[in-house]
């Protein structure tokens, strides 16, 4: 979905919020196609009316284009960061389809993320409710260890769009009881998930900054050279 931006810029303009990890993987994709944006992080519970303004949604990230153009969703910002640039090929990956990688996407994002949502507020669900998303969590996530059981990442030899798509989501999952994600017999999940917490470019887009103040400049991000996958 896309709006008439309000105001225009020679960058394109990313709101954001540093831990939500549907802005996590979109910062992901234009780190590693080295795209420079003014970075606008926000508070999700005092958002500023300029990013209303373009997108009335309210959800990050949101990415304002030069030419006014807005791209609402996450998945849709990696894919035009990634059509820009793409030299460690994250769209082309050793097994496999883009399609299966979409299909996989959105199976996480639909599926798991709701057992993640369930198991990470608990106190706002039912203990059925619960108890059944952590059973599914599980069922997710052991499926994922099955598919990284061969070469580590996702779809073959080296990581792609599905690996960085779903990594912040696995992450948060990790984060509700490390003591508990520690001893799953997960060992193959566990690497390909430490090797993105150790990697270069995972440090790039979690660097902290400070709340953008509307009628200001947000800092620049992604100008120098992309970290590439060989961090990992």
């Amino acid at each position: 979905m896309a709006h008439n931006a309000v105001m225009r810029t020679p960058l394109p303009i990313l709101y954001s919020f540093r831990r939500c990890p549907y802005a996590i993987r979109a910062r992901l994709a234009l780190a590693h196609a080295g795209l420079t944006c003014e970075l606008r992080e926000i508070k999700l519970r005092d958002k500023p009316q300029p990013m209303l303004d373009v997108s009335p949604k309210g959800t990050v990230p949101v990415l304002v284009l030069p030419n006014g153009q807005v791209i609402e969703q996450s998945l849709e910002v990696m894919l035009h960061a990634l059509h820009s640039s793409d030299t460690d090929g994250w769209l082309q990956p050793t097994d496999g389809t883009l399609a299966e990688m979409l299909q996989l996407i959105e199976r996480n994002d639909g599926f798991f993320k709701r057992a993640l949502d369930r198991c990470k507020y608990p106190d706002r669900h039912s203990a059925d409710e619960v108890a059944q998303a952590a059973a599914d969590a599980d069922e997710w996530l052991e499926a994922l260890e099955r598919q990284l059981a061969a070469t580590g990442y996702l779809f073959g030899r080296n990581p792609s769009l599905a690996d960085m798509a779903l990594r912040p989501f696995v992450r948060q999952f990790a984060a509700i009881d490390a003591d508990a994600w520690a001893v799953k017999p997960w060992p193959h999940l566990q690497a390909w998930l430490q090797r993105f917490l150790d990697s270069a470019l995972f440090a790039e887009v979690m660097q902290t900054h400070p709340v953008w103040v509307p009628g200001t400049a947000g800092p620049l991000v992604f100008d120098g050279p992309p970290p590439s996958n060989g961090s990992e």
